[in-house]
Parts: structure tokens; sequence; C-alpha cells
């Protein structure tokens, strides 16, 4: 703060519903399973479509090595945001889950990169392929992905970076449905540029998909207002408190893809309120937006200009 800035004694109130980390549900187990079952999965699939000579199979053997990473990298930050606070990670790691989510979608548009090239140069190359074992891997694709998927459906509403690992798995067995079409599709008319066309198609899938992760998950990383919450409707909930005259400083931001923050600086003209005014706000912060993590400084005079009361004012 400024200089100019100045407000009560005491005049300030705290208030969250948990610690560090006490959102992030432990997915231990889920995460490995899924990674011991995909790395498994990408070694046949890459050894069946080097057989086969299916770029089909290696491009999806590639995008599943990316979701492989993509879950250990998501396992590692989740492990990370369950961590105590430090001196001087006072948050603690909370913020590595949304570093983790927007690495996925970053390693997920690598890949579909890797697989758009390797597609376009098969259309001037053409080769045949065992559709046979293209279907049959793929058919097992879709069993190990769709299991992965589900170990982490439970929490893919209240966290990004679960709904990254979630997402990838989902897409991971739709594609590979679509390599068993693929692979049909050459059995019945012999027609190996199928091959390639559905290796284009699945990329087409992957971006579709991607796409909104890397969007949420850049978002968050500059922390913009999270998803879900309408800082105007905020902003009128705590302006409609009791004994409110102005409302300043508002900040809304996330500390990690569960955890949410809020300050603001609340005029309050005349005595200083007591604290059950501050938990009260606090409780209706956390209940009605899912804001944990609240810090309201109150201000009692209106005559004192605070130095951070214009909203162009970071």
């Amino acid at each position: 703060m400024g200089a100019s800035h100045s407000h009560s004694p005491g005049a300030q109130g705290h208030g969250h519903g948990h610690g560090a980390g006490a959102n992030q549900r432990n997915y231990g187990a889920a995460f490995a399973i899924g990674t011991a079952l995909n790395l498994g999965f990408v070694a046949v699939e890459a050894t069946f479509g080097i057989i086969s000579n299916s770029v089909a199979l290696l491009a999806d053997a590639g995008h599943n090595l990316s979701d492989v990473l993509g879950l250990i990298v998501a396992w590692g930050a989740s492990v990370l945001a369950r961590r105590k606070p430090t001196r001087h990670y006072t948050y603690g790691y909370l913020g590595s889950t949304i570093l983790a989510a927007l690495a996925n979608g970053v390693f997920l548009l690598v890949a579909t990169g890797a697989i758009i090239w390797e597609a376009i140069g098969r259309f001037d190359t053409p080769a045949e392929v065992a559709a046979p074992t293209v279907i049959t891997v793929a058919a097992v694709g879709i069993a190990v992905n769709a299991a992965t998927a589900w170990l982490f459906a439970s929490g893919r509403a209240g966290d990004i970076n679960i709904k990254g690992a979630y997402l990838h798995m989902l897409s991971d067995a739709a594609v590979s449905a679509g390599v068993v079409l693929a692979g049909i599709g050459m059995l019945v008319t012999g027609w190996s540029w199928l091959d390639p066309v559905v290796s284009l198609a699945v990329s087409a899938l992957i971006v579709w998909g991607t796409w909104g992760l890397l969007r949420d998950a850049l978002r968050m990383t500059l922390k913009a207002v999270p998803p879900g919450i309408d800082p105007s409707v905020v902003r009128a909930y705590l302006e409609g408190q009791a004994g409110v005259a102005r409302l300043h400083d508002l900040h809304i931001w996330p500390m990690s893809t569960t955890e949410t923050a809020l300050t603001c600086h609340l005029v309050m003209p005349g005595n200083y309120p007591p604290d059950s005014f501050v938990i009260a706000v606090t409780r209706g912060l956390r209940e009605r937006f899912g804001i944990g993590h609240a810090t309201i400084q109150i201000e009692t005079s209106e005559a004192i200009a605070c130095a951070l009361e214009p909203d162009s004012v970071v």
C-alpha cells in the first residue's frame, strides 16, 4: 500500500474454511493405476503399430505417451498441493495444479502436431496396413482408456487438474474407437488412405477437446476470476452487508485448481464491527461462491482516502 493509506487499528478480518491443500482430494491410487495401465498399453500399441505398419496406431501411441506424461505431471502437482506452506511459499504449492493443467494442454498440442505431420506424409507414400491387428490393439485401447477415465470421473467437476486427466483418457477412448472404425473400413474396402484420414480426424478431436482446458489453465495462470464465479454478484453480496457504505480493492483469484482467494476493503463508517460480522461474511463467501480463503479489511472513516480505492489500481 502507498503511504497515504490508513485504517483503524486492528481493522482487518480474515477467514478461511480450510488449510492449504485441504480441498485437494487424494487421487494417488487413481494416478498410479492409470499411469501403469497406459504406460503398458503405449508399449503394446507402439510395437504392433510398427509390426502392422499403421500410422494410426503409432499416432495414438504417441498421443497416449503424452497422456502418460500428463498423468505424471498432474499426479506430481496433486502431491505438491497437499504439502504444508513454508516461509517462502506461504500458500504452499497449491499453484502447481494450475501449472500442471497448463502443461497438459501444451503436451497434447505438441503431440497433435506430430500426428498431423506423420499423417500428411502418409498421403504421399501410402502403405499397406494390417487391419486386423489395428482393430484388435485399438479395441484394447478403448478398454484401458475408458477404465482410466472412470478413475477420475468423480473429481472432474471441481478440479481442472483432475478434469485434464479425465478428458485425456476419455478422448483417448474415443480416438481408439475411431481407429477401430478405420481398421474395419480398411478391412472391408482395402483403402489404406483411411489410416491417415483417421489420424487427422483424431488430431481435430484432440485440439477441440484440449482448447477449453488450455484456455481455462491459462486464465488461472493469469489470476483471472475462476469460472463459475461472477464478480459482480460477489460485489453485490459484499456491498449489501449491513453497515457497508462502499467497497473497493476487490480481488478474486485462484490459488489452485480447487482453492479460491478473495481480498477487499469495506468502508463501514462508525465503530469497528464485531468479529461475528467478518465470520458471517466469510462463511457466506464460502457457502455461496466457494471462496474459502477471504481477507477483508475494514475502514471505519470515510474521510481518509484509501490509496487502493480506484478500480484501476492493483
